[in-house]
C-alpha cells in the first residue's frame, strides 16, 4: 500500500510533510511518537531550549511531554502555519494517562503535494521580547502570518471597579 505523507525538504523551513496522494478531511494521518517523560524531565533536559527557536517537544497532557527528537516518526516534520491544514487531536486513554496519544488530523481536504501543517500552539512564561519572537519567528508565508509561533499570552482578565450608583435626588 502506498505511503499517505512523505518527508522532504520544505519551502517553510527545513523539513516538512507532504501528501503523497488527496487526502479527505477529518483524517488521522499519523501519531506524533516519541520519548515520553515528565514535564520535570522536559524542562530539566531543554530548560535553554526557548533561546534556540527549536523544538520536538509536543505536551501529551498535564502529566507527561513527548520528546520526538531521538526516537520520533515523521510527524515531528510537520510545520507549523498560521493557516494549518492540520491539528493535533488528544486521544485519551480511560484509565492510564501514559497511554494517551496524539493524532494529526486533517482539517479540510488536502492535495497530493501540498505540505501539511498544524498550529504550534507555542506559549511562554515570559515576556515575548523581540529577541524571542525573532527566535520563533513563523515562516509559513500565509497572508494572515503573525510573525511568530508564539501565542499572545492569555490577559488577565481587567477588574472593573465596583461603583456604587449614585441615590436618586429626592429634591422636589
Amino acid at each position: 500500500m502506498p505511503r499517505s505523507i512523505v518527508v522532504r525538504r520544505s519551502p517553510i523551513h527545513g523539513n516538512g510533510v507532504f501528501a503523497a496522494k488527496d487526502l479527505p478531511a477529518e483524517k488521522y494521518l499519523i501519531e506524533y511518537r516519541g520519548e515520553l517523560m515528565t514535564h520535570a524531565k522536559s524542562d530539566k533536559l531543554y530548560a535553554e531550549n526557548a533561546e534556540t527557536g527549536h523544538t520536538f517537544l509536543f505536551i501529551l497532557n498535564d502529566k507527561y511531554v513527548i520528546d520526538g527528537t531521538e526516537r520520533g516518526n515523521d510527524a515531528r516534520w510537520i510545520n507549523h502555519s498560521c493557516e494549518p491544514n492540520c491539528q493535533p487531536v488528544l486521544v485519551e486513554h480511560a484509565s492510564n494517562r501514559r497511554l494517551d496519544r496524539v493524532m494529526i488530523e486533517s482539517l479540510r481536504p488536502i492535495k497530493a503535494g501540498e505540505e501539511l501543517t498544524y498550529d504550534y500552539g507555542i506559549t511562554l512564561e515570559y515576556r515575548h521580547s523581540p529577541r524571542l519572537k525573532k527566535l520563533w519567528a513563523c515562516r509559513c508565508g500565509m497572508k494572515n502570518c503573525t510573525g511568530t509561533l508564539l501565542k499572545p499570552k492569555p490577559r488577565k482578565p481587567r477588574v472593573k471597579p465596583r461603583v456604587k450608583p449614585r441615590a436618586k435626588s429626592r429634591a422636589k
